[in-house]
């Protein structure tokens, strides 16, 4: 396992080994080598000599970072394995907020003028457009994923004794709003389990029949990893005639995301984790049926024209805009368009395949201590960039406390180790956690 990924393997004589071709070496002691060492070399152990060869055709190299890393300043002294959490913000993002705060923002009107502030959101519609593979016009900018979630119950009218298909352990943001709904109206909110080893998508599916009239889900579940498959949900949804709501935020930014396929009512997302903006700004993709709405809760910067200040009628804009509310995180803003392009920059699938080179290799190392996945990195009900480990000994709360003691920083979700794995995090990011889980092991 080992020598697939690094390239220099110190040895000591650690009852806690690990085998690699020609013995077994502690993996408390493997330490990567730096990038100049690796490039079109590998070393390996043989009887506890360092020899060097060739790499072989095929071989995997060390997996380095998408971005420069010193674009991440906590980077220099710690690992942060939890953008699925709160974010890191590159600095691009953070250098434009401080410029538009510094040379806009504390100025008030005397650089933005009223047409400045209402175009002011079309730089971040027309970047998230292309992230979201969608019209700019189907692109609403809200304060929260919430702020839009949380209407559903009252913008889709449901018929007495509907059903709404959750998932029991989802983010309540999603689930919260129609628990809330059913206490008001003869409707039934009837949860499906994320378990281990099954397919979500399908027990959602089994458990769809006449009576549904919304499936509400997170396309990546943000405590396990377990990818749902829209599109499949999409297809029985329009069968028995059922909305479908999708909060997108674990999956936006670190996998393709491609709302002109999936065919959902609304596709919502947070900007402040996987897109690598700063709170209080959201995005969402809504269909052509909820264009047609009244938005429950009317802001006046959802009007056609809001610098007319009407306040005896209720006209909205006939685009998504009409979900903007009112003046919001401007600052918000600026660094989210940045990071969006940036992301844009280093490509989906790059950014993907990065995410599963580093969970293989997290994966291997993690399961010679015990800890087990909660979903196969490899199968398709799986994501790559949030790993959820558990183990049947040590606690997975004990366990983040001590690796934040070490300056690694990730969540306890579920009782299990939850690892974001983004662009910015490298080979040698979960060989420190693995080496952490060693030390775990051993005592």
């Amino acid at each position: 396992m080992i020598e697939r990924y690094f390239g220099r393997v110190l040895v000591d004589k650690s009852p806690y080994q690990v085998a690699v071709r020609g013995g077994r070496v502690p993996l408390s002691r493997i330490i990567p080598s730096g990038q100049s060492e690796v490039s079109g070399l590998r070393r390996r152990i043989i009887h506890g000599r360092e020899l060097s060869r060739p790499e072989r055709p095929g071989e995997r190299q060390m997996t380095s970072s998408l971005p420069d890393r010193s674009q991440y300043p906590c980077l220099r002294d710690s690992v942060y394995l939890n953008q699925a959490s709160l974010g890191l913000i590159g600095q691009p993002a953070v250098a434009t907020m401080h410029t538009f705060l510094e040379n806009v923002a504390r100025h008030g009107n005397l650089y933005m003028s009223d047409s400045d502030e209402i175009n002011y959101l079309h730089a971040l519609r027309e970047v998230a457009g292309k992230l979201l593979h969608n019209n700019p016009s189907r692109i609403a900018i809200v304060a929260s994923a919430s702020e839009l979630l949380g209407q559903f119950p009252l913008l889709l009218h449901l018929k007495p004794n509907a059903t709404v298909l959750a998932v029991s352990s989802d983010f309540p943001a999603i689930t919260r709003p129609w628990v809330r709904q059913s206490y008001f109206e003869k409707i039934c909110v009837r949860f499906v389990d994320d378990l281990p080893g099954t397919n979500l998508t399908e027990a959602i599916i089994n458990a769809t029949d006449e009576t549904t009239g919304v499936i509400a889900v997170s396309n990546v579940q943000y405590a396990t990893g377990t990818l749902v498959d829209v599109r499949s949900l999409a297809r029985i949804a329009q069968k028995v005639g059922a909305f479908l709501i999708v909060d997108a935020t674990q999956a936006a930014g670190a996998m393709r995301v491609d709302t002109s396929a999936l065919e959902a009512d609304a596709v919502v997302t947070s900007g402040y984790k996987w897109l690598g903006g700063h709170g209080g700004i959201a995005l969402a993709v809504v269909s052509e049926f909820l264009l047609k709405q009244l938005p429950i809760l009317p802001g006046w910067m959802g009007a056609p024209d809001p610098f007319d200040f009407d306040t005896k009628s209720v006209c909205f804009a006939s685009d998504a805009r009409r979900f903007t509310q009112s003046t919001m995180s401007y600052v918000s803003i600026a660094g989210l368009t940045v990071s969006i392009e940036q992301l844009l920059s280093l490509g989906e699938n790059r950014i993907e395949m990065h995410a599963r080179d580093l969970a293989a290799m997290l994966i291997d190392g993690a399961r010679e201590y015990g800890w087990e996945p909660f979903n196969d990195v490899h199968r398709v009900t799986a994501c790559p960039h949030i790993i959820s480990l558990g183990h049947k000994r040590i606690r997975a709360w004990e366990s983040v406390e001590k690796l934040r003691e070490q300056r690694i920083i990730c969540s306890a979700r579920g009782d299990r180790i939850r690892v974001s794995l983004a662009p910015y995090n490298d080979a040698s990011d979960v060989m420190k956690l693995l080496q952490a889980l060693a030390r775990f092991h051993s005592s």
